[in-house]
């Protein structure tokens, strides 16, 4: 077997195994990332020219949104052919070069994987079509007859995540099965077709020396059997909330551990990282157990409210439910499918993910810095959106002109609003698109971003870039932070969260006051002014270097 550079990668401790348990990790939108060519669109060229920004951050791993061939109905998670790069993010050539050069430079790669659907542009289901009802292709996905009398209506009630039912009809009057956009045809994974193809495409990325994946949709691949009608008027709101025909079905824990042990094959500590949307932690445990994945993101935790109250029990349940299964918590405040933190926080009641008024901005960029001291202080690993370590907020007034998430098109479905989220990040200048490439960007990019640029923030001691290179430096070189399973928590205020983790401890002011909090020792990072006279401000974390006892 091939041996690659990620074999002898270090750890973030200095240890051999389980890189990932203490794993900060940054998530690149390949499209909003770094423009190499000029055409508006980030690419794989543009991400590798800017690793050593991500090796500067102090991260240790780095996941990569779809780049594979794809007619882009729905960003890329769509895909026509996973051994395939879509031109517009480069070649084949580009992704080996990106994934060595990061390895040359101590990062891992972790590319995403979308096994629950593929495009209707993916050949296999361009032949289902071509081949009609019966045929063997069409096994390899849902296909039904309709209800109705003359077959007019779906085969079931469901409904798509992105609004509308979640059928579309064919010419020929069958109906085809699409969890999301009707781009989207959903796989059968009880064909072994699908389960054998998949096989394949993991070993094709880890031959080239991938060091794992994020498995988009990792609760959705299998379905109940019968496709049995939901019944529920707002099938939406029971989304990560309870138990659904389509969604964490017990059958999709087999196909990880066949998964889990292809990875096993090879050396280098490859990983698997489940987006799981499931009712409780307990069921999102289930995903982790000791022969499936290695990490579940941890969506209790990124819903949370800023409130101390509601921080301490979920994150008392997320530590609680990995304990037995032994994997680490993951803990997670953006990414590219919900509002940036920094404006889900500009609400001065603190309340709602999917913000779409910019709000107090100020008050919004305060909570952030403090909710990322709070998150990287937690045992476990953490992952970091692009654009976060800038305190970029979501661009709220983007026409609609521009936007193109699919959800915005569809009516009842997703509120449709990601684009904001999505805006490429300023890199350089004083005007759009900020060194991001020299042809504009594919979404506009506000006046206000020359402030927030990587240029204009570093070396300013009070930036939020410096703020995360210096989280991201103390959580590498303290002996207490990282991995783990516990936190020691103390007496507080309210509305004050405090632990200690052996001499480290932090304590996080929830609360639009300031409180007295005298604590022995020395400061080691505040996210906000500095602590005086036992003071700590309001809406700031604040890391201590305090004796034993």
């Amino acid at each position: 077997m091939t041996q690659h550079l990620a074999d002898a990668l270090p750890t973030a401790t200095g240890t051999t195994p389980g890189w990932w348990r203490d794993a900060v990790i940054y998530q690149v939108y390949p499209r909003s990332f770094a423009d190499s060519n000029g055409d508006g669109m980030g690419d794989l060229e543009g991400i590798r020219s800017r690793l050593p920004h991500l090796k500067e951050l102090g991260v240790d791993a780095v996941w990569l949104s779809p780049f594979y061939a794809s007619p882009q109905a729905d960003a890329g998670y769509d895909v026509a052919d996973y051994r395939a790069i879509d031109p517009m993010f480069g070649t084949l050539h580009d992704a080996d070069a990106l994934i060595r050069e990061a390895h040359g430079l101590g990062l891992r790669i972790i590319v995403d994987l979308v096994p629950n659907h593929c495009s209707d542009q993916h050949e296999w289901f361009k032949q289902a079509l071509r081949e009609g009802p019966g045929s063997r292709l069409r096994e390899r996905f849902h296909f039904r007859p309709g209800k109705g009398e003359n077959g007019e209506l779906p085969p079931n009630d469901w409904e798509s995540i992105f609004g509308g039912p979640a059928w579309t009809r064919v010419a020929d009057g069958e109906w085809y099965l699409h969890l999301f956009a009707p781009e989207q045809p959903d796989f059968n994974w009880e064909h072994p077709a699908v389960q054998d193809e998949f096989r394949s495409i993991l070993r094709f990325w880890l031959d080239l020396g991938a060091d794992g994946f994020r498995v988009d949709v990792a609760h959705g691949l299998v379905k109940a059997p019968g496709l049995p009608d939901l019944g529920a008027r707002d099938q939406l709101k029971l989304l990560g909330n309870d138990v659904m025909p389509f969604f964490d079905q017990d059958g999709v824990h087999e196909i990880y551990r066949s998964w889990r042990r292809i990875l096993d094959e090879y050396e280098g500590d490859r990983v698997l990282v489940a987006e799981a949307w499931t009712p409780t932690v307990e069921r999102t445990a289930r995903y982790v157990r000791p022969d499936e994945m290695h990490q579940a993101f941890n969506f209790q935790y990124l819903t949370a409210d800023w409130n101390a109250d509601a921080l301490r029990e979920v994150i008392d349940g997320s530590l609680a439910a990995m304990r037995p299964v032994g994997a680490p918590t993951t803990w997670v405040l953006s990414n590219h499918d919900v509002t940036r933190h920094a404006t889900r926080y500009a609400n001065p009641a603190g309340l709602g993910t999917q913000l779409r008024e910019p709000g107090d901005r100020e008050l919004g960029l305060r909570r952030a810095r403090a909710a990322t001291l709070l998150m990287l202080a937690l045992p476990g690993s953490a992952y970091v959106y692009q654009g976060e370590e800038l305190g970029l907020p979501d661009v709220t007034d983007l026409p609609d002109e521009v936007r193109q998430d699919p959800s915005f098109f569809r009516a009842a479905g997703q509120d449709g609003f990601r684009d904001g989220c999505r805006v490429p990040i300023p890199w350089s200048g004083t005007q759009a698109p900020y060194g991001f490439g020299t042809g504009g960007s594919w979404l506009p990019q506000p006046d206000s971003w020359a402030e927030l640029s990587v240029e204009a923030q570093t070396g300013d001691p009070s930036s939020t870039l410096e703020l995360y290179r210096a989280a991201l430096r103390l959580r590498h070189e303290h002996p207490d932070l990282g991995a783990g399973e516990s936190v020691d928590w103390q007496e507080a205020p309210a509305g004050v969260l405090v632990f200690r983790r052996g001499d480290f401890l932090c304590a996080a002011n929830t609360t639009g006051s300031a409180v007295r909090f005298p604590v022995t020792g020395e400061a080691l990072l505040s996210s906000g002014a500095t602590v005086e006279d036992g003071v700590l401000p309001a809406d700031t974390t604040v890391w201590w270097q305090v004796t034993s006892g």
